[in-house]
Parts: structure tokens; sequence; C-alpha cells
């Protein structure tokens, strides 16, 4: 197929070297260094799916009108790329790979030709440099939309996708959405103090506060009517009784996660965006919880202190220290 992939960072640059990897012909859009890197010198990938160097067409906006699109942006870049390619891809069947509970709607409003999807990846990738991209932890993804059972088009895009890397098409996707927001509270913490998601863990004082927005998280989208969806081990009925837990019990779930990661470093995509000088999408993970907390008339004050002092670190580009994090988070 010709898929056009709009992003091309640690995820989009994955999945554009699996797919050209598995024969099909990519496009991608992407800006600045990475672009340039992208034209000269194609996209380099290392790690849990093997070497790959792939050569693929590359320019601001996609040229041709592909088969398919995977929109692989931050999420708060995801309207303006989205609205920058529309003409070319509006009616193109659309998977939004992003963090967050927005990207399905967001790209429907701004694409109303076309049938768009979600796709959760639980995909570890550093993205350091321009057009290098290391897999430290390979997963598989999870496509689908809405709350029923996955459709027929999803299924077909699933097993499109999977050709090149494991996609699995789910019922249930919001719940889906949630279970991955629980799982990116693994992301503030370690862009804060500036360490890797495993070291962070590895503290007792910031694994305890790695728990707590987890937990909040989770109570929050009990207040929301949510049914969490399965994904990495982690289910509604083990969230559920997570919640109830006292964080110094609650705690073995972060570290469950450490474990399953290994020993390679995992930045988490918001430091990964801090060390490049690029704003992060931290609005669009712990602010969502705090947005989703309002919405149900609750406070989230974890994920709140935990917001604010990410922004804290975009204005200073320095980490601050895990004392900070302790006294500015109520724990």
């Amino acid at each position: 197929m010709r898929i056009g992939i709009i992003g091309a960072g640690a995820l989009g640059g994955t999945f554009a070297a699996l797919l050209v990897r598995a024969g099909h012909d990519i496009e991608v859009a992407a800006r600045g260094a990475g672009l340039a890197a992208i034209r000269e010198s194609g996209i380099r990938m290392s790690g849990g799916y093997g070497d790959v160097h792939a050569t693929v067409a590359a320019s601001e906006t996609l040229s041709i009108r592909p088969d398919l699109v995977l929109v692989c942006t931050k999420a708060q870049d995801a309207e303006a790329a989205i609205t920058a390619n529309a003409l070319r891809i509006d009616g193109v069947p659309v998977v939004v790979v992003q963090n967050g509970l927005d990207g399905v709607a967001t790209a429907t409003r701004l694409l109303p030709q076309s049938s768009c999807m979600g796709m959760l990846s639980i995909i570890a990738a550093n993205y350091t440099e321009p057009g290098v991209v290391r897999v430290t932890t390979p997963a598989t993804s999870y496509l689908g939309r809405g709350d029923g059972p996955a459709d027929a088009e999803c299924v077909r895009v699933a097993g499109v996708l999977s050709g090149a890397v494991p996609v699995v098409a789910i019922d249930g996707f919001r719940g889906a959405q949630w279970t991955k927001l629980i799982v990116n509270m693994l992301n503030a913490v370690p862009a804060i103090v500036g360490e890797s998601v495993q070291d962070v863990v590895d503290d007792p004082r910031l694994r305890r506060v790695v728990a707590a927005s987890m937990r909040e998280a989770v109570r929050v989208g009990i207040a929301r009517g949510i049914r969490f969806g399965s994904l990495q081990g982690l289910g509604d009925r083990r969230l559920r009784l997570f919640a109830r837990l006292p964080l110094a019990i609650g705690q073995v779930l972060p570290w469950s996660m450490r474990i399953r990661m290994g020993g390679v470093p995992n930045l988490g995509s918001t430091q990964q965006s801090l060390r490049r000088g690029q704003p992060t999408e931290i609005d669009f993970l712990n602010g969502a919880v705090v947005r989703e907390a309002s919405a149900a008339g609750l406070d989230a004050p974890v994920s709140r202190a935990l917001t604010a002092l990410v922004h804290e670190v975009e204005r200073r580009g320095e980490p601050l220290t895990p004392d900070r994090v302790l006294a500015d988070v109520p724990v």
C-alpha cells in the first residue's frame, strides 16, 4: 500500500522503517532537522525490531494522496499537522497513533470524509537524534474506536499493519485509551528530574509519587464511568483494585511495569521532547487527568502539580531536583 505518515519522531520513524521493510510505499511528513536528516540519510532504526535503514520520500506535507494515513505527531501538534495535510488526505482512512484521549475526535472533526481510528502503541523508542530511532521495548499495538466491538475496517487496517509490526483490533477502544493514559503516568516524574523511567521507579520516594499519579488517574476514570480496557497486563478489575490500595502497596504497579521495560534506559516521550528543546504533551497526559477530574466535580492535585513542574522544566531548560518534586507534589 501507499501509506502516508505524518510525524516522523520516535513512533512515526519506527512505523515508517518497519512498513518499508514489509514492502509498503511510504511517504513521511516531517519538519526541521528531522525532515533534513530523512531526506539526506533516510530513517535508521535499531533495537528491539532489528536494524533497518529505510529510504522514504519526505516533505513538509504529504505530496501524493495515500491509501492509508498514520498520524504520529505529538498530541499538541496534531491539529496543525492534520490541517496542513487535510486537502490531500480527507477521505482516506486515518489512524491516529497518539497519547491522550482526544486524537480520534480531533481527526474526525478536521477530516469529515475520512474514517478515523485510533491506535495505542506501547512500543518504547528513543528519538534523540534526527532520523535515528532506537526501539528499547517492542510491543503489540492496539487499534480501534469508540466503546463498541472492533468493526470490519479496524480489523482490516490492523491486518495490513500487522504484516510489519504486531497490531490487534480491539473492542472498547475508549476504555483502552484510559488504560494507556494510566501507563503514561510514568512520563512526568522522569521528565522533571531528568532520569530514566527505570531510575525513577527504583527510587522509593519517587516511585511513591508515580504510584500516586497513577492511582489518582484511575480514580478519575472511575468517576467518569470508564470501564478500563485490557492493555499490558492491566485491565478493569486490576485497576479498580489498585485504586483502593494504600500507596505503600500500590507501588507494586509501577514496579511491575519497570521490570517489563528491561535494562535499556527508557527516557519516556515527555523527557525526549525536553531534551530536544521542544514543547511536551504533558497537557494531554496529566493535564487530561486534571480536566477529566474537573468534569467529574473532583480535584486532581497530584497531576496538577506534576503538570506545573513539567512546564517549569520547559521554561528553565534544565531538570529539577527530586526534593523539589517531593516538596511540590501532595502525596
